[in-house]
């Protein structure tokens, strides 16, 4: 199947094709014309799986026709847990819609108000806000809804992890009755569920293999490691490794900040992003990881959630997630559109409850590494999933004598045991 198929405007076609596009996802083959026909859609799809252009790409073509547009209105809004997010999705909108007279804008907090509000009396089609950020502007009237036609909640699990439920209801009650909504979600948890009765009507149901493992090109490892040892061995990773990309998540803002001055110390340029920095500052830095500028990026879940970068070649958990789909979600990070991909974990005992926790929701073992320069005093337990590999065990020897790892020059993984030190 081609995109052509799913009835979309030859200006589409024509940025899609710019872009190299040919076969739609899985998400885009079902949601595509459900979304074109007018129909309600909850989509349950992980990173990855091109579900924004799932929703962007039929919302341009119900909005490219011909209208004057009035002051402070809007057609469409697009709800997003984070200003990365919105910022990724407008990008999306802006290259998807580039041959069409559509305007879009990104509305989020961290910025000045005044360039925002001058852009919705000049017009928009398109809002991508933040909760926070779109009452704020709607208590100044800055915007009105009364004129709305699409309402988007992407990634509603995560707003609701984020505490926006209040804000979302807010919104909604602003809102025509009289419009098309489609929610999506990496997870649709009770919470979630809940949400969708008050936003959706009659809606089409889509799950992108709601129980889908991992990318079957993410190469998934982890290493025991005492917790004072972390930031020691990551170092050691970065070097022995060679990694010239790498962007580790990691569990508070606090820690982020000391992990960069860390590395710095060691001699490896990092940068950090997180809640607590400027959008301005958390744009640049973005930018520069993308470029290659910056070769470590250490970011808190919830920053790294408007991260999309083609052909990323590792993530790597610092700090093991809370939630077992929050792994899921980080790895899928890379790996992306058939390319090679590796997430490497650093796990302590005191992490072990959220690896089994991940270890249940993948239905596998993850290899387990050890590396002779960091012996581990506290010991990881033995996996607790209920079943084992034939062989019995969850690691395998090897060899003492390989040698170092050549620098990678492209975006792939380096081997899993590139080096003497280090084992399975």
């Amino acid at each position: 199947m081609t995109f052509d198929t799913l009835g979309l405007s030859d200006p589409i076609l024509q940025a899609l094709e710019d872009k190299g596009y040919t076969t739609p996802t899985e998400i885009q083959r079902k949601a595509v014309p459900a979304i074109r026909a007018g129909r309600d859609v909850i989509a349950t799809a992980q990173t990855g799986t091109g579900k924004t252009a799932a929703f962007v790409l039929p919302m341009l073509d119900a909005l490219a026709g011909p209208r004057t547009r009035r002051a402070k209105r809007l057609r469409a809004l697009i709800l997003v847990p984070t200003r990365e997010l919105a910022l990724q999705v407008q990008d999306n909108i802006e290259q998807y819609g580039k041959h069409l007279s559509v305007a879009s804008m990104a509305m989020v907090g961290g910025v000045d108000l005044a360039p925002q509000k001058q852009q919705l009396i000049d017009g928009v089609d398109i809002v991508v806000a933040t909760p926070g950020r779109l009452l704020d502007l709607a208590h100044q009237r800055a915007l009105y809804f009364d004129e709305l036609e699409i309402l988007v909640l992407d990634e509603a699990d995560r707003m609701l992890d984020m505490g926006f439920i209040d804000d979302l209801d807010k919104i909604i009650a602003r809102l025509p009755q009289q419009r098309q909504s489609l929610l999506f979600s990496a997870t649709l948890s009770k919470q979630v569920k809940s949400l969708a009765e008050s936003v959706v009507d009659n809606p089409l149901e889509v799950a992108i293999d709601s129980h889908q493992k991992t990318a079957p090109k993410i190469s998934q490892w982890l290493i025991a490691v005492d917790k004072h040892n972390k930031s020691a061995l990551l170092s050691h990773l970065v070097q022995e490794r060679h990694w010239t990309q790498a962007l580790i998540f990691i569990r508070t803002q606090h820690g982020a900040a000391k992990l960069v001055s860390q590395l710095e110390k060691r001699g490896i340029r990092a940068e950090s992003i997180h809640g607590g920095k400027s959008q301005a500052s958390r744009s640049k830095i973005l930018a520069d990881f993308k470029s290659g500028a910056i070769p470590i990026l250490v970011a808190t879940g919830v920053a790294a959630r408007g991260i999309d970068i083609d052909e990323l070649a590792r993530v790597v958990n610092y700090d093991m997630p809370d939630d077992a789909d929050e792994y899921i979600h980080r790895i899928g990070r890379t790996g992306r559109a058939g390319s090679s991909g590796e997430a490497v974990s650093l796990v302590s005992k005191d992490d072990f409850k959220r690896l089994c926790a991940v270890e249940r929701r993948l239905g596998k073992i993850i290899e387990r590494v050890t590396v002779d320069a960091f012996p581990v005093v506290k010991d990881l337990p033995a996996s607790n999933l209920n079943f084992r590999p034939k062989s019995g065990k969850t690691s395998r020897p090897v060899k003492q004598d390989r040698p170092a790892a050549k620098p990678d020059k492209t975006s792939k993984p380096a081997q899993t045991t590139p080096w003497g030190s280090i084992k399975k």
